[in-house]
């Protein structure tokens, strides 16, 4: 009998466990004749119907006794235990459940508006590019890269890369069109115009050794 009751918080199953944690609290005692069904109506506020279900719950569970005329009986303090028990555990899962839920939807949300915020970046940024062809490609020359004190024109740059470069940024310097031989040091910010693809054959130039270096597809 046991195993086909299932707490789910209906007003019938919180009354049952109301009366169930007086019977614990020792509120009530056992052999105690408690409130005809007419009556916990009553002090609950709820309809008979309602009364009733609670009373079978805890008549179902061995917690009280019922006889016709003769009211309700306390019956159980050890099954009044066990029932509140699983009636409390009930709700934290409820609860749980409502959290766990809740982040989901959070999380749902958070990842919609992060996938639009990244749409509308790249949008962005390709109006931009359309907008501004010129605008320039940018890349740091790191103290372990071999082609620092290496020159443009020993790099081959052009002719390897198929890139323009518009600059370079050395500290607070800002070398404007720099000549064939400029040469590059660590720390400097490589300023380049191209095509988009340009850029990985500059990552590779400056990264690799010169004599790995291949040239630009015309």
């Amino acid at each position: 009998m046991e195993e086909s009751i299932q707490v789910t918080g209906a007003r019938y199953q919180q009354i049952a466990a109301d009366i169930a944690a007086k019977i614990v609290d020792h509120q009530y005692q056992i052999g105690e004749k408690i409130y005809a069904r007419s009556l916990i109506a009553s002090q609950y506020a709820v309809s008979s119907e309602t009364a009733r279900k609670a009373v079978a719950i805890l008549a179902d569970l061995n917690i009280v006794e019922t006889a016709k005329g003769s009211g309700v009986v306390i019956k159980s303090y050890e099954n009044a235990v066990v029932f509140l028990k699983r009636f409390q555990d009930a709700g934290t899962m409820t609860e749980y459940k409502r959290d766990a839920i809740g982040c989901l939807n959070r999380l749902i949300k958070d990842g919609d508006d992060l996938r639009d915020a990244i749409a509308r970046l790249v949008d962005h940024a390709d109006r931009f590019r359309a907008l501004n062809p010129l605008a320039p490609f940018s890349v740091q020359i790191e103290k372990s890269a071999p082609c620092v004190g290496q020159s443009l024109s020993s790099l081959s740059f052009w002719h390897n890369t198929a890139a323009t470069v518009v600059a370079i940024r050395r500290g607070d310097t800002l070398i404007r069109s720099p000549g064939p031989y400029a040469e590059l040091l660590a720390g400097d910010t490589l300023y380049f115009i191209g095509e988009d693809d340009c850029v990985e054959r500059v990552d590779m130039l400056l990264r690799e050794p010169l004599a790995q270096s291949h040239p630009a597809t015309k």
